[in-house]
């Protein structure tokens, strides 16, 4: 199998782990990266695995979605007030985006829920995504893999 990576670096975002007992449960703020792991056992007309520069969809998402965002859990108690929350103007806070789990584990099955049909889309089936490794501020970081253990 050949596989390729593509980092998306310092995406400013937050969240809130609302269970948790420490400050992480305040809403704060990293800058993330991604680093997406491609796979196949065919190479394209060039050579590549995924070409890169035809990646633009997947740049576009991340920019849409979690780019300045504050990412909440689905479950988390405060939500409604949250997403609900408008300024004088009458405009969003902030831009909130709401996954199943917004821990860095959480974010990783997620983006890999997202990412791996948009690249057998591009790819015509050729190629698939193998794992998503999200990075919280260059310091921790948590990779899924649908094949794990």
């Amino acid at each position: 199998m050949f596989t390729c990576q593509k980092t998306y670096s310092d995406i400013p975002f937050a969240h809130r782990q609302d269970k948790h007992e420490g400050h992480c449960r305040q809403i704060h703020g990293h800058n993330w990266s991604f680093t997406f792991t491609f796979g196949c056992r065919e190479l394209d007309e060039c050579g590549f695995v995924v070409d890169f520069g035809k990646l633009k969809p997947l740049r576009d998402w991340i920019s849409e979605n979690l780019d300045h965002a504050c990412v909440f859990n689905e479950d988390d108690p405060m939500l409604e007030q949250f997403t609900g929350m408008k300024d004088q103007s009458g405009k969003d806070v902030f831009k909130p985006y709401i996954v199943d789990q917004c821990s860095s584990e959480g974010l990783a099955s997620h983006l890999y829920d997202v990412v791996d049909p948009m690249i057998r889309k591009l790819t015509d089936k050729r190629a698939c995504l193998l794992s998503v490794t999200v990075i919280e501020d260059s310091r921790n970081s948590a990779t899924f893999a649908p094949d794990g253990p």
